[in-house]
């Protein structure tokens, strides 16, 4: 099981980004968890200065960019 997750303080692009991840994971019919991380000091343990940001499998793979399904789709694979 893959799993995602979105790094931001709960913005609009934040929310957009988790989204776009959990369209992403449906339309490739995987097994992920999408789970948000609004906490900064949790944030900052990856390394991560801008929001939103987005991680995959423990590996940050987007920084202060709002991806469309179809470019995480892209990271996921498909």
């Amino acid at each position: 099981m893959r799993h995602i997750q979105v790094l931001g303080p709960g913005c609009p692009k934040c929310a957009k980004l988790a989204a776009n991840a959990e369209t992403a994971v449906r339309q490739l019919g995987i097994e992920a968890t999408v789970e948000r991380i609004t906490d900064l000091q949790k944030i900052i343990t990856f390394g991560v200065l801008m929001t939103p940001a987005l991680v995959i499998d423990g590996r940050v793979r987007a920084v202060g960019t709002l991806l469309s399904s179809d470019a995480i789709k892209d990271l996921l694979g498909a």
